[in-house]
C-alpha cells in the first residue's frame, strides 16, 4: 500500500470509530437510516418502472422515505438502549425475551409510525393513513415474523448494542424494499 493510502486509511478508521462514540451514534444511525430508506424506494420505484414503463420516478416520495427513515432510527436507537438495558446480557433465554418484546411491543409501534408518518407528509388525513395501516397492519406484521426474529437473534447474540442500528438499517434495506411495495401498493379496488 503506498504511503497515501495508509495515511487515508488510517483517517478512516478514525472517523469510523468516532462515528460510533456518543452523540455521533446517533447521528450515524439516523443518517445512515434514511439513506437506506431513500436507495429501498429508489430499488422499488424501478421495479415499478420495469413492470409498468408509463410510470415514472417520483423523488418526493423517496424524499418522503428519507424523512420517515431519519425519525424512525432515533427510536431504533434508543429502543435499544431501553431493551438491553431491562434485559442485559446475551444469553439465549435473554436473546429470545428481547425478540419476544420486540415484536410485540417495538414493531407494531413502527409500523404505526411509518404508515401515519408517510401518510402525513402526503397529504392524507389522520384517519385516511390509519385506515390504510389498518388494512395494511396484518399482511406486514405477519411478514414481520418472518424476517426479524432470525435477524434480531443475529443482533442480540453477537452484536454490542452501538452497532444495533446499523446492522438493522442494513437488514432493513430488503425490509424497506416491501415497506415501500406495500405503502404505495395500488390496490385493484383504487385502480378503478
Amino acid at each position: 500500500m503506498t504511503p497515501q493510502g495508509r495515511v487515508l486509511l488510517k483517517r478512516f478508521m478514525g472517523c469510523w470509530h468516532k462515528m460510533f462514540k456518543g452523540q455521533n451514534l446517533l447521528v450515524t444511525n439516523t443518517v445512515s437510516s434514511g439513506i437506506l430508506f431513500a436507495v429501498a424506494d429508489s430499488i422499488q420505484q424501478a421495479r415499478e418502472i420495469k413492470k409498468d414503463s408509463e410510470k415514472s420516478r417520483d423523488w418526493w416520495r423517496t424524499g418522503r422515505m428519507f424523512v420517515i427513515g431519519t425519525c424512525l432510527a432515533p427510536v431504533d436507537h434508543y429502543w435499544y438502549i431501553w431493551l438491553d438495558r431491562v434485559l442485559p446480557g446475551a444469553s439465549i433465554q435473554t436473546v429470545m425475551q428481547k425478540i419476544l418484546v420486540e415484536q410485540i411491543l417495538a414493531s407494531p409501534i413502527l409500523s404505526v409510525i411509518f404508515f401515519l408518518g408517510m401518510g402525513s407528509l402526503e397529504g392524507q388525513t389522520l384517519n385516511g393513513s390509519w385506515n390504510e395501516f389498518q388494512s395494511k397492519f396484518w399482511e406486514l406484521y405477519k411478514a414481520e415474523w418472518c424476517v426479524w426474529p432470525p435477524a434480531q437473534l443475529i443482533n442480540f447474540y453477537f452484536l454490542p448494542t452501538k452497532y444495533r442500528v446499523l446492522y438493522v438499517n442494513f437488514i432493513s434495506l430488503g425490509w424497506d424494499i416491501y415497506l415501500s411495495y406495500l405503502k404505495h401498493r395500488v390496490s385493484e379496488d383504487e385502480k378503478v
